[in-house]
């Protein structure tokens, strides 16, 4: 009987612990943002929530979905995203926060496209330069969206030469490898703001709403696997959407250049 309520225990114990851990997958650029630095201590404060992170870029995350290897995602390329939904793996989407992209390149800026009046063209003129270029190649929101606008231009990366690289690499370390190719790269702002080792880059061009990045938060459906921690999952999205998560969000800041604005709906 002693043995029988001991292994009682520790089932309900194991059971409590689980309760207050989850996964959730996120991206490489919200990781290397230096956010999640903030949000995770002020979710276990708040919630006595353990939120374990595996960041992988959105292409991967949401495969992890899929998979039911993770109890909900936090990532940026929304049509995507509306596909996952709608194929039933994620019961829906709740949008959180944006940021933008940015194209950065040599302080020289061989291609000119800090005179570039729109994305389509700043990529047009790069293309037309046969500029290095360093693409993520990694199937994450940020190669999704680089794509699309090569498509805006009538450009297929496939027909390019030696110039575009392909990296297959989260955004901290596309960054490094365009630092030392001296190459463009498009990035999202927080990545960029939080890159240490900028070498001889810059910020060339920005502003168009093309490019314009939407984070949202998706739990995992519950109905497609047991394990899923949905009240664990429900809980964090409660918080990410209050006033307490707009707080930390918007004041979040690198040298006094805001990284990511709150615009959830409550």
């Amino acid at each position: 009987m002693k043995s029988l309520l001991t292994a009682l225990a520790i089932a309900i114990g194991a059971t409590a612990v689980q309760a207050d851990t989850m996964k959730m997958a996120v991206t490489t650029s919200f990781n290397n943002s230096g956010l999640s630095e903030v949000l995770l201590p002020a979710i276990k404060q708040d919630l006595d929530l353990d939120v374990q992170l595996l960041i992988v870029g959105t292409g991967q995350a949401l495969r992890l979905g899929e998979a039911g290897d993770v109890d909900a995602i936090l990532v940026h390329s929304k049509k995507a995203e509306e596909a996952f939904v709608a194929k039933g793996y994620g019961t829906h989407r709740r949008e959180i926060m944006y940021n933008d992209f940015v194209l950065i390149g040599p302080s020289s800026d061989p291609a000119a496209i800090a005179g570039a009046k729109t994305a389509k063209q700043a990529f047009e003129m790069i293309a037309t330069a046969k500029a290095p270029f360093v693409s993520r190649g990694d199937d994450s929101g940020t190669h999704k969206k680089e794509l699309a606008l090569w498509a805006t231009a009538d450009l297929d990366p496939k027909a390019f030469g030696d110039w575009y690289k392909a990296v297959g690499a989260g955004m901290g370390a596309s960054l490094n490898t365009a630092a030392g190719l001296d190459a463009y790269i498009m990035s999202d702002r927080a990545s960029w703001l939080n890159f240490a080792n900028k070498a001889d880059l810059a910020l060339l061009f920005a502003g168009d709403k093309v490019l314009f990045n939407q984070y949202a938060y998706i739990p995992v459906n519950p109905e497609n696997f047991t394990h899923i921690n949905k009240e664990a999952a429900a809980k964090l999205e409660t918080w990410l959407v209050s006033d307490r998560a707009k707080e930390l969000i918007n004041s979040y800041t690198i040298n006094g250049e805001k990284l990511f604005t709150f615009n959830a709906e409550q």
